[in-house]
């Protein structure tokens, strides 16, 4: 059995990692151009907070993607190897001073260890106007460190790892690949023709603020997300731009935005701006599909890409789905 994977991001990776879970003996090879630090999943605070308005093709898949991800990343929490894959626990505050609606997440309230409303004294941590507030635990897991970590133990298992820019299917016909996996993200506005794939352009600041323990979310999406060696400071959501250029005026916005709720923060030396396009859809799609190829043959292709914001959040949830669609397609009981 021979899988092919196109994208390397955290959902490549974790699709890659669950068909080696899945198929011990099948050759399995991801194909990307970009790798680690040039992809997407890279810029991402990392923390498991999906929003409420995060879609798979039904309700009940959705609260399946999230509660599997959410225990695949609690699972490596737990374990020793939680220092090297970059996750680890963080709890915060989401406050709004415009709605109630704004700190609920029907998403996750039952599933995190803890999601309760904030008191009047938490709702005086931050500097600010907040009339509404909730307090949760969660995850956080930092690409930085969990992409390279993926990447060795993938190789490790008998991965195999192709740096190839893939613009059609047919690029990739030569192989002769079982099922092909599709986890490119914004690429595969492209490269499926998919129009409703758009970036969602974010821009964030990463400083040093070792003091800041607990994450802070306000209104116009605002947040201060601590990780392993930075805080990252946010952010923006601009629909359907695709400037990679950090823009000055976005991060004085940013900061504005989080020095007004943290005042200690105007301390904190900036060590890099980043920015990065979220691959949104407005139904994540992970689904099968049969090509036709240039050369007249069909290949079997897993779709799974779309995540918007949510990907590192998710990931592992549509992951496992993508296990169960595969099995469906080789056992022919697909619904193509």
């Amino acid at each position: 059995m021979h899988f092919g994977i196109l994208g390397s991001g955290v959902v490549g990776l974790t699709t890659a990692l669950e068909l080696q879970q899945n198929y011990p003996n099948a050759q399995i090879t991801i194909l990307a151009d970009r790798f680690n630090e040039d992809t997407t999943s890279h810029v991402a605070a990392g923390i498991f907070r999906p929003g409420p308005s995060f879609a798979g093709p039904t309700a009940e898949i959705t609260q399946q993607w999230i509660v599997e991800a959410f225990h695949y990343w609690d699972d490596i929490r737990r374990s020793k190897e939680a220092p090297l894959a970059g996750v680890c626990q963080l709890s915060g505050y989401i406050y709004s001073s415009i709605s109630p609606k704004i700190v609920r997440n029907h998403l996750i309230e039952q599933l995190l260890p803890v999601y309760r409303q904030a008191t009047e004294e938490e709702l005086k941590l931050c500097q600010g106007d907040w009339k509404f507030g909730s307090f949760f635990t969660t995850c956080l897991t930092e690409c930085r460190l969990f992409l390279p970590y993926a990447t060795k133990k993938f190789i490790a298992a008998g991965g195999q790892v192709t740096r190839q820019y893939v613009s059609s299917f047919s690029d990739v016909a030569y192989q002769n690949f079982d099922v092909l996996f599709n986890c490119t993200g914004l690429g595969a506005k492209d490269l499926c023709d998919d129009t409703q794939v758009v970036p969602i352009r974010g821009q964030v600041l990463k400083v040093r603020a070792p003091w800041i323990k607990l994450a802070f979310y306000g209104d116009y999406d605002t947040y201060i997300l601590p990780g392993f060696e930075t805080v990252t400071l946010g952010g923006c959501r601009q629909y359907e731009s695709y400037n990679l250029n950090v823009c000055k005026y976005d991060s004085m916005a940013i900061k504005e935005r989080c020095y007004g709720m943290l005042p200690s923060l105007k301390r904190a030396q900036v060590v890099r701006e980043c920015v990065g396009l979220r691959p949104y859809r407005g139904v994540v799609r992970v689904e099968s599909e049969i090509i036709r190829l240039a050369n007249g043959r069909t290949q079997k292709v897993v779709h799974n890409y779309g995540h918007g914001g949510y990907g590192v959040t998710t990931a592992p949830g549509t992951a496992k789905y993508a296990m169960k669609i595969v099995r469906d397609l080789l056992a022919g009981n697909s619904k193509l």
